[in-house]
């Protein structure tokens, strides 16, 4: 992921402004742990992104294990080749156990509709390892990936902040962010997402619910733009952006749904 949506940025802005009391969920049961890990009430807190508490942004009944299968994981992740580093790091034991922090991914909407984001998570996922083949970015040493804009999530010079994990997680904000939420020091220890499986999936879904989740429902170009927009949407990059579809509309195949709309950037 190589762009942080300005979206995202204002929100994390006014997460800052509002000075919540807590960080990393855990909240009083009369408050909504927001998209980013604070405490509160309001649409801010409880709204789409709204992790634990009084959400107003409801879920439906759906059982996420079920619709990934081992079946249908297995059936992604072997496509790796036996050399990838990939194979055997990424599991389903460790999607299911990162699953538990993100309760929401998966079951919004109609059946059909937790079908296509999971199709949609996955298909990006798959683009961006190499089919679960890496872990970390190609070459991603050589990139820094450090924003001295953010002042509040000062890199630390002996750590790179390159594309690690499902969604290739990318710079110093977004490290420093993922572990508040997760329990993990982002900014001086960015390595646990390339080592450790469960926060590798953790980080991903994290990215997921706070970037991509809040414009699933303008179709699977939106989330293409919100993970990498101006790198690939507009014309930039056609190739990738059908890697992505293609990806996509064969796991919704699998699953049994159809696409839906406005698949393109």
């Amino acid at each position: 992921m190589k762009i942080y949506e300005i979206l995202l940025i204002a929100g994390v802005l006014l997460a800052g402004i509002l000075n919540s009391a807590a960080q990393n969920c855990g909240c009083a049961p009369n408050l909504c742990c927001s998209r980013h890990g604070y405490c509160g009430t309001g649409v801010e807190y409880c709204g789409t992104g709204c992790q634990q508490g009084p959400c107003t942004t409801s879920t439906n009944n759906v059982d996420v294990a079920s619709i990934v299968t081992d079946a249908f994981f297995n059936g992604i992740v072997n496509q790796a080749p036996g050399g990838c580093v990939g194979r055997g790091f990424y599991t389903r034991a460790a999607f299911l156990e990162a699953l538990r922090s993100y309760g929401q991914f998966g079951r919004t909407g109609s059946a059909d509709d937790s079908k296509r984001e999971i199709a949609a998570f996955f298909a990006h996922a798959t683009h961006e390892t190499g089919q679960f083949c890496h872990i970390e970015e190609v070459d991603g040493r050589n990139n820094n990936y450090c924003d001295t804009g953010f002042p509040q999530y000062p890199c630390n010079p002996s750590k790179r902040y390159y594309g690690r994990g499902p969604l290739q997680l990318t710079w110093n904000y977004n490290y420093a962010q993922a572990g508040s939420a997760n329990g993990f020091n982002g900014l001086n220890n960015p390595e646990i997402v390339a080592t450790d499986r469960v926060i590798s999936f953790r980080t991903a879904l994290w990215y997921w619910m706070n970037s991509v989740r809040p414009v699933i429902g303008q179709g699977f170009g939106a989330t293409i733009r919100a993970i990498n927009g101006r790198l690939e949407c507009d014309g930039a990059n056609p190739a990738t952006v059908s890697s992505r579809v293609r990806y996509y509309t064969q796991y919704c195949n699998q699953l049994g749904v159809a696409p839906g709309n406005n698949l393109q950037c």
